[in-house]
């Protein structure tokens, strides 16, 4: 297969910086650009984008492994018949995914996919040689079609909907109630009960709870939160405000994938090393978010700007009230504890930093707010640097924050442990693209 190289650029437009991520890399990685513009197009919430990426991504990779791999499928057993090409089955996977997930954009899947094909096909040669690979080319398209219909049918009785009656929890001391400025229900509590991709049961990496109202622990959190969350915190520096900001403006699907894409682009990684990578990083993410929404909706803890309005009742001598009290980011529809985005980006952190090091640089930008970017010496600083943004955007108690990413630490090592394993595909050499 012809190999290509990508650079990727910092944008000032949104759709600039996820349309013109360099020169083609592969199959793979074009369509997961293809998803991330697709999920902003949408307007998706990090949750929902979380189930939509691992759909996806989890086609792709069963996709290209039926045909070149030599792993665990997540869902469909390689199949694919010889000759088969994985790069087409790869487009094609994606491309009925999104379709399903997002058919209001139809005419961009259709232009990708059309444009996607054309290049595969793109050979110079003579008409036996153009006969062979448009034969292999729509078995890879055929193949592609049959494992992403496979894992929607699969994925569409996990649990997701119909949507349960609106939780809204309970005005006792500690637990979680809606919040202003919207007094929304609790947002997506199917979530806390949804058929795991690869991890046991939503429970199963369950953290222990928040701390005791009456505990001094709980009024040390409680006083960070209260004294550097605030919307007008005089603590609060410039750049512990612009790093709150940025990120609670996008999703952990954007982040990680986006930094999983700056990252294949310095590797020699070939279609089915992208297809594996992205396909784990994905369903991490997704069963980190069903392991963070039971842990919630189990706990039900309040939020800060509950906590610190009616600490007057929380009978811990060490917290004051303050009845106008306001974070400095408008509090999420759904309980406190853990944090929820420490629990997903953490999850995806686990997968990018078995496959590239834990200890490699990477810069993560936003599709939310262009031109700003964060960067680090590894996954752990990442992840430290988004603790201190929930807790400056007061909207989390520093436990929340570190149990969460020991829970999505968790997850991302287990996933890798236990799914997308060597030596259970029908892998070959002899395959479409050869």
């Amino acid at each position: 297969m012809h190999r290509r190289t990508r650079k990727l650029f910092l944008f000032a437009l949104v759709f600039s910086a996820l349309s013109t991520i360099g020169a083609r890399a592969d199959e793979v990685t074009d369509w997961v650009t293809i998803m991330l513009k697709a999920n902003h197009t949408a307007a998706v919430t990090p949750v929902i984008a979380s189930r939509n990426g691992a759909i996806i991504e989890s086609s792709v990779f069963d996709a290209v492994n039926g045909v070149k791999g030599h792993y665990s499928p997540i869902h469909v057993a390689p199949a694919a018949p010889k000759g088969t090409s994985a790069r087409a089955a790869a487009v094609q996977a994606a491309y009925v995914s999104l379709m399903h997930i997002y058919p209001a954009q139809a005419s961009t899947f259709n232009a990708a996919r059309t444009d996607s094909l054309n290049a595969i096909l793109a050979t110079n040669g003579g008409d036996n040689l153009q006969a062979k690979i448009q034969a292999s080319v729509n078995q890879g398209v055929a193949w592609g079609q049959q494992v992403a219909d496979a894992i929607w049918t699969w994925r569409s009785t996990d649990g997701f909907s119909p949507a349960p009656a609106p939780y809204l929890g309970d005005t006792s001391v500690g637990d979680w109630r809606p919040t202003p400025p919207a007094f929304a229900p609790g947002a997506t509590p199917q979530f806390a009960h949804m058929t795991t991709w690869v991890i046991a049961s939503p429970s199963q990496f369950r953290p222990a709870g928040p701390p005791a109202l009456d505990s001094a622990r709980y009024a040390q959190v409680f006083n960070e939160t209260k004294t550097m969350g605030r919307i007008n915190s005089p603590f609060r520096t410039a750049d512990q405000t612009l790093l709150a900001l940025f990120w609670q403006s996008s999703s952990a699907t954007y982040f990680w994938n986006h930094v999983g894409l700056e990252l294949t682009a310095t590797q020699d990684m070939t279609l089915l090393d992208n297809a594996h990578l992205f396909g784990a990083l994905n369903v991490a993410i997704a069963d980190s978010v069903i392991a963070a929404w039971d842990a919630k909706y189990y706990f039900h803890f309040w939020r800060p700007i509950t906590a610190i309005t009616l600490a007057d009742t929380d009978g811990n001598l060490a917290t004051d009230v303050d009845t106008s009290w306001t974070p400095l980011i408008p509090t999420p529809a759904h309980p406190e504890y853990p944090s929820a985005h420490s629990v997903f980006s953490s999850g995806g952190a686990a997968v990018l930093a078995a496959f590239f090091g834990q200890n490699t640089p990477f810069t993560v930008d936003s599709d939310a707010m262009p031109g700003v970017t964060r960067s680090f010496t590894g996954f752990n600083a990442a992840l430290a640097e988004l603790a201190d943004a929930r807790v400056f955007g007061g909207i989390h108690f520093r436990t929340a924050c570190d149990d969460g990413i020991a829970v999505g630490t968790g997850v991302g090592n287990y996933i890798l442990q236990n799914a997308f394993l060597p030596g259970n595909g029908n892998g070959s050499a002899d395959d479409g693209d050869n």
